[in-house]
């Protein structure tokens, strides 16, 4: 019986060394492999509660969670982030991933199984039997030993940065599903805005009906009230479909659909706080925190790996030493004797035409692209805070500005005109008018008020990572307070 080895050295006990398999991590063999760094980046980012679920029985549960979470009541923004968390499925996907990478990783630092063949030759032959020789062999990947480090060290990188762009992926949905809510609520405060205007139309419409039937409004002004009536029904109409669009950007978000669909939000933002939190050392929080900047961390880790492997195994990438013995029958004056023939045979390729400097060129050249975007990555992260915190700044100034300034001034317009009107000295077409401005400037102030929330929340994502959207912070506990009426 022979032995069939890859290895420069043809001695058993070096066989069995080979085919005894090390003791896997159990970061990489465990059910939930890798999670746990999800559970702790998101949880310190957004204080949301991330669940990978990885059964059916687990999926069910967590539907019926998001199910008593928003299923007939106006919900908050902290309650669509967190039943997006939970009920995303494209989410659920990315946490896949993880255990993918983390399979991976466990593959690669399990040594190959030993192949066993086994011939009979001679078969049938009348002067022998059955079968006139027994060829076996054993064949162990020794090579595969000597790399091995390299590659669970390159498997370990990739492993982290799915880990990571799993995080990625969690800050990403909370910041969609954040901008989403304050998207759809700012959409139905907006259509409340130009309800009251359209009413307000359509009593200025009726009045100068009226007056063209005693003759004291011509056809011009009857036309220039009622066509402005038609506009702001047209409006009303866009902004109706606008927030009904909106809300069901948010509802696809939170994966739901079905019955679960019936849920509502405020019917308003809420106000603005009167301060806001500090931008002095925004650049050194991104630079310190933002996940893709990690992502692209890990990724360079990850080339210098590979660099080493391809370095490993430039000329050598195969070898293979057969060694056996072949047990065969011989008759010989009848008598049967079984001789044993001792074999030694080398298998590797000769490095003539492929001497694997090209594949250590692509690997050099692939470390410098990393490197490339990693500090790429670092300027945009430095920029994007900078231009977060500026624009969250100036959108709380803009809106208090409308706040505290041209509210009140509208306010003051609109009682003298009600008081003139009173007393006879100005038309009712100048005050429904005045009322009409009125509105307008509160549909300003309330856009005004969801830039502002919307950029607090993309100073966030700026600081934690994924994408434009929000990522917690100071004014989440804000937001979710919501506005007030029953919703829609």
């Amino acid at each position: 019986m022979g032995y069939r080895m890859k290895t420069t050295m043809i001695l058993l006990p070096l066989v069995l060394a080979a085919c005894s398999a090390p003791q896997v991590p159990t970061r990489f063999s465990a059910r939930d492999a890798g999670f746990d760094t999800v559970q702790a980046r998101t949880s310190k980012a957004i204080g949301k509660r991330t669940v990978w679920a990885q059964s059916q029985a687990e999926t069910v549960n967590l539907s019926k969670q998001v199910r008593a979470m928003v299923q007939g009541k106006t919900i908050s923004a902290e309650t669509a982030v967190q039943a997006a968390l939970l009920n995303n499925k494209g989410l659920q996907a990315s946490y896949a991933a993880i255990g993918l990478s983390a399979a991976e990783a466990w593959q690669q630092s399990t040594p190959e199984n030993p192949v066993v063949s086994i011939g009979l030759m001679g078969i049938g032959a009348p002067e022998v039997g059955l079968y006139r020789a027994i060829e076996s062999a054993i064949a162990v990947n020794l090579l595969d030993a000597r790399t091995r480090k390299e590659r669970v060290a390159l498997a370990e990188a990739a492993f982290q940065q799915a880990q990571m762009s799993a995080v990625n992926d969690t800050l990403s949905l909370a910041n969609e599903t954040r901008e989403a809510w304050i998207n759809a609520v700012g959409a139905f405060e907006t259509l409340s805005y130009l309800k009251k205007a359209a009413a307000t139309a359509d009593a200025s419409a009726e009045l100068a009906q009226q007056l063209g039937k005693t003759g004291a409004l011509n056809k011009a002004g009857q036309a220039r009230e009622q066509a402005f009536n038609a506009e702001m029904a047209g409006q009303v109409a866009r902004a109706r479909l606008d927030a009904q669009l909106a809300k069901e950007q948010l509802t696809r978000l939170m994966g739901l659909w079905g019955a679960d669909v019936n849920y509502y939000v405020p019917d308003a933002l809420p106000s603005l706080p009167n301060g806001i939190r500090s931008t002095g050392n925004v650049e050194q929080l991104a630079l310190a925190n933002r996940v893709d900047l990690e992502v692209a961390r890990l990724g360079l880790a990850a080339t210098a790996r590979a660099f080493g492997l391809s370095d490993a195994t430039r000329t050598l990438t195969d070898l293979e030493v057969i060694a056996g013995v072949e047990l065969e029958k011989e008759v010989e004056d009848g008598d049967k004797e079984i001789v044993a023939t001792p074999q030694v045979e080398f298998e590797f390729a000769i490095p003539i035409f492929d001497s694997g400097k090209a594949r250590l060129r692509s690997a050099e050249l692939s470390y410098l692209q990393a490197a490339n975007v990693l500090a790429e990555r670092a300027v945009n992260v430095r920029s994007q805070a900078r231009a977060a915190a500026a624009s969250y700044r100036s959108s709380h100034q803009i809106a208090q500005h409308y706040r505290q300034v041209v509210l009140p001034l509208r306010r003051t317009i609109e009682e003298e005109a009600l008081l003139s009107n009173n007393g006879m000295i100005t038309s009712t077409f100048d005050l429904l008018n005045d009322t009409r401005e009125k509105l307008s400037s509160e549909l300003e102030a309330a856009n005004a008020k969801r830039d502002f929330w919307l950029a607090s929340a993309g100073l966030s994502a700026a600081i934690y990572g994924g994408g434009s959207g929000a990522g917690g912070g100071g004014e989440a506990v804000a937001i979710a307070a919501g506005g007030g009426g029953a919703g829609h």
